[in-house]
């Protein structure tokens, strides 16, 4: 369920990106996940594909920076480093 609970938050963090910015599309997103979070890099990409696939962030590629520090005081978290997009009125 931690898991699950994350991937929301990450989903409408990006999508209020997206939304405030007013672009056309979501093309990449780079995530720190911590030591602690649960997520393996494989397990939080299938994820991801399935969340994003009837969204505006279908498609989008994901940068997965793993952290292997367990004493990290966000190691238990996902963090969203960046998002690139495609402005609206570009080609």
């Amino acid at each position: 369920m931690h898991e699950e609970a994350l991937l929301r938050d990450l989903l409408r963090k990006v999508e209020e990106v997206a939304r405030t910015n007013r672009v056309a599309q979501v093309t990449r997103i780079h995530l720190w996940v911590g030591a602690l979070s649960h997520f393996s890099e494989a397990a939080l990409r299938e994820r991801w594909s399935l969340a994003t696939r009837e969204t505006a962030l279908k498609g989008s590629s994901l940068e997965v920076e793993m952290s292997t520090d367990p004493n990290d005081p966000q190691a238990g978290g996902v963090i969203l480093r960046s998002v690139d997009v495609t402005a609206l009125g570009t080609p």
